[in-house]
């Protein structure tokens, strides 16, 4: 079994999220070659088969000129899988190879059960085993799903280049636009998940960030009920943070969630659920009534 990697230069930097390419693939139990467009004074610690196309020349992104470097490399590898990070860049690219190769495609994997690809469903609330119909397949893994793996040793570096016409060009990079709260320089976040029960709840939860010199944190299943503003929500579709105290009250802890927080120095999960999947990367878990701890901490705090 053999995988491609496609992984990912921001900006003149390889992404970190590349690794997690080559932790996908050590689950898988594959073989590995990578393609990679970007800097050949920045590779990344990859000691197989390494296909480098110069950014300078291709730009960062070009989808039809990369969607060509990659049918090129496949090619030449006739790997059983192509394997993308589901970002921008994967959401893009994934789907013009798939179509091109006539290949099953399949979306934010976020682990490996039994040799078939477990993904989210229902906003992520429940999960489902896929198994491609097609030899050959494309995947795209959910960032924080597997861990980030350095293989070392110096890459085999075979240069690509490839032509291709194209009505789209890069221009540059956009800032995000400007959030009412930065959380990403916060030293100490609470946030609030769904288990703080309730709306009326939140101003609990945000006594303490207040309480801690804190900012407020919300799971996504918080902000989209409207009971927190987007701008407080930590995940991989809102802000990744590293704080050095991160508080989870009432968070399950799915996929997108931690991949955005689980950098954080010190986590203390608070669940009255002691298996909840937090609790795996919590430093100290708490299991208890959510409402019924965090006024009793934010009253020792305070006083």
């Amino acid at each position: 079994m053999k995988a491609l990697l496609i992984g990912e230069y921001r900006e003149g930097r390889l992404l970190d999220t590349t690794y997690e390419l080559c932790g996908f693939a050590q689950a898988l139990g594959a073989e590995t070659a990578m393609l990679l467009v970007g800097n050949a004074t920045r590779l990344p610690a990859y000691g197989g088969t390494l296909y480098l196309a110069d950014a300078a020349a291709c730009g960062e992104y070009h989808p039809d000129l990369h969607k060509q470097l990659i049918l090129d490399a496949i090619q030449k590898e006739n790997p059983d899988y192509v394997v993308f990070m589901h970002s921008s860049y994967g959401w893009d690219l994934a789907p013009r190879v798939a179509a091109r190769l006539k290949a099953a495609q399949i979306s934010e994997i976020i682990a490996i059960v039994n040799g078939q690809f477990e993904v989210g469903c229902c906003n992520a609330k429940m999960r489902r085993t896929i198994k491609p119909s097609t030899p050959r397949a494309v995947l795209t893994i959910q960032a924080g799903a597997f861990p980030a793996v350095q293989p070392g040793g110096a890459p085999q570096v075979q240069q690509v280049s490839a032509t291709a016409d194209s009505r789209v060009s890069f221009v540059g990079y956009e800032p995000a636009e400007a959030k009412d709260v930065d959380l990403a320089r916060a030293e100490v976040i609470v946030t609030a998940g769904r288990g703080i029960g309730k709306k009326d709840n939140v101003p609990v939860i945000q006594a303490l960030a207040k309480a801690l010199g804190g900012e407020l944190g919300a799971s996504r299943p918080v902000v989209d009920a409207g009971w927190v503003d987007h701008s407080h929500q930590v995940g991989t579709t809102g802000q990744t943070v590293s704080p050095k105290l991160y508080i989870a009250c009432g968070v399950s802890g799915a996929i997108q969630h931690l991949a955005g927080m689980k950098k954080s120095d010190f986590i203390v999960a608070i669940n009255k659920d002691k298996d909840a999947p937090i609790g795996e990367i919590a430093d100290v878990l708490v299991v208890a009534d959510v409402m019924q701890f965090i006024p009793a901490l934010t009253a020792k705090v305070a006083g």
